[in-house]
C-alpha cells in the first residue's frame, strides 16, 4: 500500500526556502547534531574498553548513532525530495 504524500509548498517555494536563513540555520543545527553522533560513534571503541559492555550492547550502540545520522541526512534532503515527488507528479500527469 502505497502512501500518497500531499505537498502543499511549490518547488519555487522549496527552492527559495533552500536559500533561507532559515533553512541555513537548521541544516547548521542537524549538522551540529550529526557531528556529535559522529563522536559518539567514534568513542564506542574506547568507551569499550574501560566499560567492558557486551558486544551485543556494543552493536545496538553503533547501530542506533548509525540511525541517527541517517534520520538528519534525511531531514537535510527533504527540500530536495520533495522537489523531486512535484516532479514526478509532474511527468505522472503528463502521461494520463
Amino acid at each position: 500500500m502505497a502512501i500518497e504524500i500531499e505537498i502543499n509548498s511549490s518547488k519555487n517555494e522549496l527552492r527559495e526556502f533552500k536559500k533561507s536563513i532559515i533553512w541555513k540555520d537548521i541544516k547548521r543545527e542537524l549538522a551540529s547534531w550529526k557531528k556529535g553522533f559522529q563522536v559518539e560513534l567514534n568513542g564506542i571503541v574506547d568507551d569499550a574498553a574501560t566499560d567492558n559492555p557486551s558486544t551485543a550492547s556494543v552493536l545496538l550502540h553503533m547501530g542506533d548513532l548509525n540511525g541517527r545520522i541517517k534520520a538528519v541526512d534525511y531531514l537535510l534532503s527533504l527540500p530536495d525530495v520533495f522537489v523531486n515527488i512535484l516532479e514526478g507528479k509532474k511527468d505522472d500527469s503528463r502521461h494520463k
